[in-house]
């Protein structure tokens, strides 16, 4: 399956200049959406993984199917303030700022191997912060897998030494 054929590019989004690529066309359909994460799993299947982590927001439409489809499970990374429990939390830099991230302090314990599961691997920010967030507990990143990575953007470059699968690459 050609899953671009289900990802909708709309220009100049958010800004001129920019192709969005819009994901909420893939996860309305049903057979397609399962086909992205059974591809996904397949990808990963190898790896001995404990939980996976995904980022807020659409790292949990890929991350909580992907570890439920593995049996295992799934720790959300949000924006500071959004947990109720204690909190780590990490600062990143936006375009124009800068943003927090923040994980359970009681999500990880030490020596568990924790894959990062996002939509989308762009400049590679957020998920240097998650890879952070989860090392400050303890945790044993074995790699990162995306629905879509935008190669151009070399976001593979903040992540060396990480193992990167990507599902569709622009």
């Amino acid at each position: 399956m050609d899953f671009k054929d289900y990802i909708r590019v709309i220009p100049d989004y958010p800004q001129p200049g920019i192709r969005f690529k819009d994901i909420t066309t893939l996860l309305k359909d049903g057979p397609a959406y399962k086909a992205a994460i059974d591809a996904m799993k397949e990808l990963v299947k190898d790896k001995e993984i404990d939980l996976i982590a995904g980022p807020e927001a659409r790292g949990f439409v890929i991350g909580a199917p992907l570890a439920l489809a593995l049996g295992i499970g799934f720790i959300p990374i949000r924006k500071s303030g959004k947990l109720p429990g204690e909190t780590v939390e990490a600062t990143y830099d936006l375009e124009y700022g800068n943003d927090r991230l923040a994980i359970h302090s009681d999500s990880i314990k030490p020596g568990q191997k924790v894959l990062i599961a996002d939509d989308l691997l762009a400049t590679g920010g957020t998920i240097a912060t998650s890879i952070d967030l989860i090392k400050q507990l303890g945790g044993d990143i074995v790699g990162a897998a995306f629905l879509i990575e935008l190669g151009y953007l070399s976001g593979r470059d903040k992540l060396s030494g990480i193992d990167v699968v990507s599902l569709v690459t622009y």
